[in-house]
């Protein structure tokens, strides 16, 4: 099967991208659904963060209060990297799991920190959704409601638009319209099941 790792920086339009390859019976394994469902009530990796980050991270009830863990991970950038030695391996290897159960020819792991945790080497293509950092500011803003020093330290804490461009094999544009989005999506879904099917080895048009 081939393996596509779909990423890009905080607001570029992931979920977007990831529903619209969805709606084509498309298998989408999503890294940031699985972090969530991993630090659940009960789970292991709760357990895990609280004895590493302390109480303060849990709510009254005792589930994970995700913007105290935020404000930790967010402004140390030690701390951040010890959040990433316990999530990142779980989550890997769940979503490697899961996408080893389809019959697809072609399957997506959305990993927003795809190149962060340096782990491009384990799928076949990436695909880097990508738009202008205003944008992005934008859209963050209106989505969650955060502060524009909190979304630009989530910002500087990805690697940087250009590094994601230059290390991409595929790029979409999502500045323009979803019409547009959906055009550039149906090429690059011809594309991946050409490559799936061992016709074609070119790389699409960036």
């Amino acid at each position: 099967m081939l393996t596509v790792g779909l990423t890009g920086g905080i607001g570029c339009g992931k979920t977007t991208v990831s529903r619209l390859f969805e709606a084509k019976g498309i298998p989408v394994i999503d890294a940031d659904v699985i972090a969530h469902a991993i630090v659940q009530k009960g789970e292991p990796a709760l357990t895990l963060l609280t004895n590493t980050f302390g109480k303060d991270i849990l709510s009254p009830d005792g589930s994970l209060n995700r913007d105290n863990l935020r404000e930790i991970v967010f402004t140390r950038p030690t701390e951040k990297k010890k959040l990433e030695n316990i999530l990142h391996p779980l989550i890997y290897h769940s979503m490697f799991q899961q996408l080893g159960l389809s019959a697809s020819p072609y399957g997506i792991l959305s990993i927003p920190l795809l190149f962060e945790t340096n782990h491009q080497s384990k799928v076949g293509r990436t695909l880097v959704i990508d738009c202008s950092e205003e944008t992005q500011m934008s859209r963050v803003r209106s989505r969650d409601q955060l502060s524009d020093e909190m979304i630009n330290s989530i910002m500087q804490s990805q690697c940087s638009r250009s590094f994601r461009r230059s290390h991409a094999d595929d790029i979409l544009n999502n500045n323009n319209t979803l019409a547009n989005l959906e055009k550039d999506v149906d090429k690059l879904h011809a594309s991946y099941l050409e490559m799936s099917a061992g016709k074609n080895d070119k790389h699409p048009a960036k």
